[in-house]
């Protein structure tokens, strides 16, 4: 899927932003995320972030075992402190090139690093923005992990089935789009999505 490495650190702390924002008020705020309110997203950025550390440290088991579509994930008490230290290790731990490279798991699927790694970019860059537009802040992803997330839902809408996405069917967004807005289509979303 990829050759290159891509630091994730940039995209980590845009997330750790984007949480720290979040007032207690917006925590039942829907979503984007259909039946997730805004504590659920953040419980599942949470959950992905520890999955996705534990894929690149190659440290397999029940972090890295449980699958996306399990029950809606929660935040517990401490996660104000919990989510940006995780976030933090995370980007670490993509750092180092041998994450990138043999076999792991993330959410029970045995997978190649790179493909891992592109796979995180993506869910980082996708659920920062269902996180923004859900708490009505500025989000501008990082370069890099956005191009990242993009060539990997265009690969995986091209290889299937054209009406499918990643997270549903794929929404139509015109070619002169923004390239968020075209990533955000290809997941599933309408990049116009506001909150009720």
């Amino acid at each position: 899927m990829t050759d290159t490495t891509l630091d994730l650190g940039p995209q980590t702390r845009v997330v750790a932003r984007l949480a720290e924002a979040v007032t207690d008020k917006q925590l039942s705020a829907s979503t984007p995320c259909p039946d997730m309110a805004v504590r659920n997203l953040l419980g599942h950025l949470l959950g992905l972030s520890v999955a996705f550390r534990d894929a690149g440290r190659k440290d397999l088991g029940p972090t890295t075992d449980t699958s996306p579509e399990a029950a809606a994930p929660d935040i517990g008490p401490g996660w104000r402190e919990e989510l940006p230290k995780v976030l933090d290790e995370l980007g670490e731990v993509w750092r180092d090139p041998d994450a990138w490279t043999g076999m792991t798991r993330a959410g029970g699927v045995d997978l190649p690093g790179a493909v891992a790694a592109a796979v995180a970019a993506d869910e980082l860059v996708i659920h920062a923005w269902d996180l923004a537009v859900a708490t009505g802040q500025p989000y501008a992803p990082d370069p890099a992990a956005l191009q990242m997330s993009y060539d990997f839902l265009r690969a995986a809408a091209d290889a299937g089935d054209r009406g499918g996405g990643i997270f549903g069917p794929v929404v139509p967004v015109p070619d002169a789009a923004p390239l968020l807005d075209r990533a955000v289509g290809l997941s599933g979303r309408d990049p116009g999505w506001r909150r009720p």
